[in-house]
This record gives C-alpha cells, structure tokens and sequence, in this order.
C-alpha cells in the first residue's frame, strides 16, 4: 500500500508541473548537436590577440579547440593573429608570439576575440582593427567573443539584431555603449545565428565546449573535457541558445 502510494505521489507531482516547467526539463537535457552542423573540414580558428589581452578569454578557448583534432576526424586548426608579428604582452604579463599578422593570415572559419584591457575604450577607435574584425568576421561560419571581446564585436556591427553578453560587471557600460543590442545578463554565454557570446573569466571554457558539442557531438566534447579534467554538461549551462 505504501509503495502504492509514493507512485500516485510522484505522478500526481509530474501531472501538476506546468507545459513551461516540462519544456525547461526537455531544453537542458536536449543535446546541441545536429548531423547538419558537423564540418566537411578542418576548420581554421583565428584568435585575435592585441596588446592587453586577458590570458583566461585567450587560452581557454584556445585549448579547447586545439584538442579537437584528438577527437574527431576534422579538428580545429588553431591559431593567433595580431595587426603586426612583433611579439604581444597579455595582461597579466606573458609574452607571445603570433601566427600572423592582418596581412597574411590565412582563410578564418572561426574568429575569435577575447577581451583585452581597452576593449571598451582606445580599441573602439581603432579603425585597422575594428574593420579586420568587421571583414574577416562578417565572412566567418563563426564568431566568438569572451568578455568585453564582444564590445570589438559590436562595434564592428556584427551582433547587430542577434542577442548578446558581455562580462557581468560591464553589461551597464555594454548596453550604454550600444543601446540598440538586445542584452542578456546572469548567463554564461549567449548563441544567435553565427555569433557566440561569452561573460568570460573561467567561464570561458563554457562556450568553447559548446561550440565544440554543436559542431562534433557529445562524444567529442566529453572527450575534450576529459582530456583537460573539466565537468561538462551543457544541460548545467545557464545559456541562451537556439535550443532555448
């Protein structure tokens, strides 16, 4: 009788839920991947790193992509571009040496821009910059800001009409800047039409997982997660995505 009693319980409990409540269990469990979106090739990642640049936005994603090619057939080649080759001085000190240069830097499928100290300020008026991201962006399959990366983006006009984030303690200064974005906040990143926006810090492994789930599949991304001992369940993600 008792046992009888606990399953009534639970069922009357699953019928009272409301259709928004089912349709929010069915979104966080529901995986990203679609046959469609797996790449025909190998796909060139371009991270645009300026004097500046924040070492977490700059190597979280760029680990993550880089250990695709040990679990999928047609990984990420990835790579940094900068305006110059001369040696670039991330905030927080290290020294790197890019790939390329704006001049020579080979065809990006994937560009990615992470934050750096004056996203919000003197690299707004940058024209050579702000018009390489707008060119090589706008031709992209994808595009990737971390942080207030996505301040480089805007202005360059590609989150025009798309939903976007930014860092958390600067979405005010986000949607002062550009009062015309459609602005998410309390999320980790923010997926619309091509464009993926992140809060970044530690977060930014989040939307680098992610894409790489979108594009190669659940196996894969479990596999990079393995490999670099990261918990990862999309469905734990607080995210806006076109699943959600």
């Amino acid at each position: 009788m008792k046992k009888l009693l606990s399953v009534l319980c639970i069922l009357l409990m699953v019928a009272c839920q409301t259709p928004q409540e089912n349709q929010q269990v069915a979104q966080t469990t529901k995986e990203v991947f679609k046959p469609e979106n797996k790449p025909t090739k190998e796909l060139n990642v371009a991270f645009l790193a300026i004097n500046g640049v924040y070492n977490s936005e700059l190597m979280a994603p760029f680990d993550i992509f880089q250990h695709t090619i040990f679990h999928t057939e047609k990984g990420m080649k990835t790579f940094i571009v900068s305006p110059t080759k001369e040696v670039i001085t991330t905030f927080e000190g290290i020294r790197i040496l890019p790939d390329y240069d704006f001049n020579d830097v080979p065809n990006i499928d994937i560009l990615v821009v992470p934050s750096a100290e004056n996203n919000m300020g003197s690299d707004l008026e940058d024209e050579r910059l702000i018009n390489f991201v707008k060119e090589k962006g706008g031709s992209a399959m994808y595009i990737m800001s971390l942080c207030d990366g996505a301040f480089i983006l805007a202005k360059a006009g590609l989150l025009d009409k798309v939903k976007s984030t930014t860092f958390p303690s600067d979405i005010g200064q986000f949607r002062q800047t550009f009062p015309e974005l459609d602005v998410y906040e309390n999320v980790s990143f923010v997926h619309d039409g091509k464009a993926i926006t992140s809060s970044g810090g530690a977060k930014s492994y989040d939307p680098a997982l992610y894409l790489v789930e979108f594009l190669y599949g659940k196996k894969a991304a479990d596999g990079v997660a393995g490999g670099l001992v990261i918990d990862w369940n999309v469905g734990e993600i607080k995210s806006i995505t076109p699943e959600k």
